[in-house]
């Protein structure tokens, strides 16, 4: 059933260090342009047009809306003229793309391994340039929003918005094959680990490239021959990851979608950050469950894969198998698993 948003749900910040409240777009709206309508907001009954309404003031009021409140006045616009012409997406066709399942499902044990890496985010701020206003797409918690630029985050799924922190970034509920924001809105479009779960990554690359003067996507490299052996994981327990990859465009059309230029993104043994690869070095903790319920990877899969890799994980580990196997990693630093920056 449609419902109005809440009071807390509305709430908005201006990206950086000194926040304003003000009320938000949406909360549980997908962008809709193809569609002849932008849904920056889940409930279609009029009560929720006031909340639209405020968020535009709001908006526009971040002293007299600068860089980074323009696109979030103009995605409401669109949303209020879609309803003036009596325009309907339901709840259900808002969120019905696999990344919003797929975070909707796992968000909630995210923010307990999820966090920001900083050697990672320093490859990812020396990217950004001087750029000063800047898109997240898949934006998540915000792990990796920049603190010192003007932010919009773009994200999904309900589960993960709500997570956001108090004085984050405004985040609007769109998806990134979709962007509610007209063309060169920003300086850098940026995705963290993201691309993978889009429903068509390419149109989405595209769709950063077209709101976005730079862009900056932190994603993965399937064109090696036999790359899921170079993680002793996908390798020896969980061959299953090959599979949820299987229709994942290479990292040279991903490329060549936006012109950008590739860099590897080595992972620290002591990744602050719990992506799939961050415990190469620590595989004991591949046996926790809340480490493992906050990766995508591993609901991609289904349980049985699940269980079965665990199972033959912990006995490697207790016979000394794995230490054994994997010797050559116990003095190393950092290793490329394939995590790519492509910078455009």
């Amino acid at each position: 059933m449609a419902r109005a948003l809440r009071p807390a749900e509305q709430q908005v910040r201006r990206p950086g260090l000194h926040s304003e409240p003000g009320h938000a777009a949406g909360d549980d709206g997908q962008d809709h342009e193809r569609s002849a309508g932008r849904g920056l907001c889940g409930d279609q009954s009029p009560h929720c047009l006031p909340g639209l309404r405020t968020g535009r003031r709001a908006g526009s009021g971040m002293n007299e809306a600068p860089p980074a409140g323009r696109p979030m006045v103009a995605a409401i616009d669109r949303e209020l003229a879609a309803r003036a012409r009596g325009l309907r997406v339901t709840p259900e066709e808002q969120l019905g793309m696999l990344g919003a399942r797929l975070y909707d499902a796992i968000g909630g044990a995210y923010t307990a391994t999820r966090r920001t890496e900083p050697r990672i985010a320093a490859q990812i701020v020396d990217a950004l340039g001087d750029a000063r206003t800047v898109l997240n797409v898949g934006a998540g918690t915000g792990s990796y929003e920049p603190a010192d630029r003007e932010v919009t985050a773009v994200e999904p799924s309900e589960v993960m918005r709500r997570q956001r922190p108090a004085g984050s970034a405004p985040c609007v509920a769109a998806a990134a094959e979709s962007l509610p924001f007209e063309d060169h809105s920003f300086d850098v479009a940026m995705a963290v680990s993201t691309v993978h779960h889009w429903g068509d990554p390419i149109a989405g690359l595209r769709e950063m490239r077209r709101v976005a003067r730079r862009v900056v996507v932190l994603t993965f490299d399937t064109d090696e021959p036999g790359w899921q052996d170079r993680f002793w994981l996908t390798r020896d327990y969980l061959p299953e990851f090959a599979s949820v990859l299987a229709e994942f465009p290479s990292l040279a059309g991903m490329a060549d979608a936006v012109g950008a230029r590739a860099e590897p993104v080595p992972i620290p043994w002591d990744c602050t950050d719990g992506l799939f690869e961050a415990y190469w070095r620590r595989p004991g903790a591949y046996l926790e469950e809340h480490v493992r319920r906050a990766m995508s990877v591993w609901t991609r899969v289904g349980p049985d894969a699940e269980q079965r890799a665990v199972r033959s994980l912990r006995d490697d580990l207790d016979s000394g198998r794995w230490a054994e196997r994997n010797s050559d990693l116990a003095h190393l630093e950092t290793v490329d698993l394939g995590l790519r920056l492509l910078i455009a």
